[in-house]
C-alpha cells in the first residue's frame, strides 16, 4: 500500500499541483478544513488537497528560516526541523566560493537549503540525499538553477568525479529518534569525511555539543548563534578552514553577523583573571560559550570572571559588544529565597528576568516562589561569585544594533 504522504507529495509536484498550491491563501487567514472542504467539492483530488494544505502550513513555519524564500519551496515535515537556517547558509555558501571551489556536493541535502544557497552563487551543485521523497523535494526546490544536480542515493556511494569541494550533514539522530552529538556515530560518521578531506576540502555540520578534542587536526571548528539561539557546529577542513584558526564563533543578530575566533583570546593557554563584580556584568553569546572563547570576551572588555568556572564575564566599562549581552549590576546579594523577595519587592519589581549559570534553582520554580507584584522590572542573575551562591540584581543593556563582519567568517 503506498504512503499517503508519498502520494500527496508526488500529487503536489505536478503541474497542476503546484499551481493549485500557489493558488492558496496565505496559511492562517481561512479555516483549513473550511477550505479544504471547499477544494474537494470544485472537484480536487482529495489527496492532493491535504497535501497542498500540509505544504501552505510547512511554508509558513519555514518562513523563520527562509523568510520570503520560503514561499517558492517544498518541503517535508522532517526536512524543514533539520534544514539549515538560509543566513547560515549563505555563510556556508562563502566558504566555498572564498576557497575558489567551482562544483559543490551537498551530500546529505534535505530538502536542499544549503544546496540553494550554494547555487544562488553561481556554483555547481550535485545534491543528494537517499530518502526518495526529500530529494524530491530537493529537486523541486533547485529546479530554477540549471548546474544543479540532484541524486537520491547513498552518500557514502556518491561518485564525486569532477567536484571540488562537499558539504556534507550527516544524520544525527539514532534509531530511536535521540540525538547524537558524538560526530564518530552520525551517519555518515566522521571518519567518512576526514577520508574525504584527503582529496578534496571538506565541510561537516556537528551538533553543537562536539567534544573540542573530536576535532580533527588542522579543522577549523565554527559554532553558529542566531539571535540568542545556537543553531549549530560546523567542521572546516583544507581551503575553507582559515589559517591559524582552530575554533570560532558567529553571533548572527538582527541579520548582521559577528565573527570570533581564537586568535583574539589571549587565555587560550592559561585561565582569565577572576575579581570582583564591577559595574557591569556580560553573558557571552552560547556560541563564544560553545567554542571556549569566553577569555576573548574578558580581552575585549579588559574585564574578568565572577568565578573560575562560570561563563559570566564583570567590568566596570560599559561597552556595546556583538558577542555578549550586558546588564548594569544594581546590587550583589547571598542567594537565599527570603532575602531576594524582600529586596525586589521593596523595589517594586513585578517583572522578572531570571538568568542562571552554575545552580540548580530552576526560574519558573524561583518565579512561582517570589509571588511578586508590581511596576517595575529587574534582571537577577544566579550564579556563583567566587564560590558563593549569589543573586545580581540588574537591568539590561540595550542589545547593539549592529555588529561589524569579520570578512575572514
Amino acid at each position: 500500500m503506498e504512503d499517503p504522504a508519498v502520494a500527496g507529495l508526488a500529487a503536489v509536484l505536478t503541474p497542476a499541483g503546484l499551481a493549485l498550491l500557489d493558488a492558496l491563501p496565505p496559511y492562517g487567514e481561512v479555516d483549513g478544513l473550511v477550505l479544504g472542504e471547499r477544494l474537494r467539492a470544485q472537484g480536487h483530488d482529495p489527496v492532493l488537497v491535504a497535501a497542498a494544505l500540509t505544504q501552505s502550513r510547512l511554508r509558513a513555519r519555514a518562513r523563520a528560516k527562509f523568510g520570503s524564500f520560503a514561499d517558492d519551496m517544498l518541503f517535508t515535515a522532517a526536512g524543514l526541523e533539520q534544514a539549515t537556517r538560509l543566513p547560515v547558509a549563505a555563510r556556508h555558501a562563502h566558504r566555498f566560493v572564498a576557497a575558489g571551489l567551482a562544483r559543490v556536493a551537498d551530500l546529505g541535502c534535505g530538502v536542499g537549503g544549503d544546496a540553494s544557497a550554494l547555487a544562488g552563487l553561481g556554483l555547481g551543485v550535485l545534491a543528494v540525499d537517499s530518502d526518495e521523497p526529500t530529494a524530491a523535494v530537493a529537486a523541486a526546490n533547485l529546479r530554477r538553477f540549471p548546474d544543479a544536480r540532484v541524486r537520491c542515493e547513498d552518500v557514502t556511494a556518491t561518485d564525486l568525479d569532477g567536484v571540488d569541494g562537499v558539504w556534507l550533514d550527516p544524520a544525527r539522530r539514532d534509531e530511536r529518534g535521540r540525538r547524537v552529538l558524538d560526530p564518530r556515530r552520525a551517519s555518515p560518521p566522521l571518519s567518512f569525511a576526514e577520508g574525504l578531506a584527503r582529496e578534496r576540502p571538506v565541510g561537516v555540520k556537528v551538533a553543537p555539543g562536539i567534544d573540542h578534542d573530536l576535532v580533527p587536526a588542522g579543522w577549523e571548528a565554527q559554532w553558529t548563534s542566531v539571535d540568542g539561539d545556537v543553531v549549530e557546529a560546523a567542521l572546516w577542513s583544507g581551503a575553507l578552514a582559515r589559517p591559524g584558526v582552530r575554533r570560532s564563533a558567529v553571533v548572527v543578530r538582527g541579520g548582521t553577523a559577528a565573527v570570533v575566533d581564537d586568535t583574539a583570546d589571549p587565555f587560550a593557554a592559561s585561565a582569565p583573571p577572576v575579581g570582583p563584580v564591577g559595574r557591569h556584568l556580560y553573558e557571552p553569546d552560547g556560541a563564544v560559550v560553545r567554542a571556549g572563547l569566553v577569555g576573548a570576551v574578558v580581552a575585549a572588555l579588559d574585564g574578568r570572571l565572577v568565578d573560575p568556572s562560570i561563563a559570566y564575564v564583570t567590568a566596570d566599562a560599559r561597552l556595546e559588544l556583538p558577542s555578549a549581552t550586558g546588564y548594569v549590576v544594581d546590587e550583589v546579594l547571598p542567594f537565599g529565597l527570603k532575602p531576594l523577595r524582600a529586596r525586589l519587592r521593596e523595589r517594586g519589581v513585578g517583572r522578572l528576568t531570571i538568568k542562571k549559570r552554575g545552580t540548580a534553582v530552576e526560574p519558573e520554580e524561583l518565579r512561582r516562589r517570589l509571588r511578586l507584584s508590581g511596576p517595575e522590572e529587574a534582571v537577577v542573575v544566579l550564579t556563583r561569585v567566587a564560590g558563593r551562591q549569589s543573586a545580581l540584581l540588574c537591568r539590561a543593556l540595550p542589545t547593539p544594533g549592529r555588529a561589524t563582519p569579520d570578512a575572514g567568517g
